[in-house]
């Protein structure tokens, strides 16, 4: 299976699934641990995918999204963003209103 099927078949089998160093206990990078943060407050059930785990997802995830920075949150299938976009669309009230109308179970 290749790199992008493994990329693809994470991001359509999880609701919401982030792309992130290191797990939700021990996120290896701020950015990381920001996107843990906004994901918890929301509730919602998550997978996570550490990326320091495996450098062919770590470079895959990039070319799959078009997005060169990692974390990355993909939600019903959609890239959404990294912890930047995130936290402005969390701010806004954005973020929960995606999980809502996406149908995003409570965790």
């Amino acid at each position: 299976m290749s790199t992008e099927q493994r990329i693809s078949e994470i991001v359509n089998g999880n609701d919401v699934v982030l792309f992130m160093k290191g797990t939700p206990l021990f996120p290896q990078c701020g950015f990381s641990s920001k996107a843990i943060a906004i994901l918890e407050h929301l509730g919602v059930e998550y997978a996570s995918v550490d990326v320091l785990q495996d450098m062919e997802i770590r470079s895959g995830i990039k070319s799959y999204s078009d997005w060169p920075t990692i974390p990355q949150l993909y939600v019903k299938g959609e890239f959404v963003g990294g912890s930047d976009i995130m936290m402005e669309m969390f701010q806004a009230g954005e973020l929960q209103q995606l999980m809502d109308d996406a149908g995003v179970k409570a965790a």
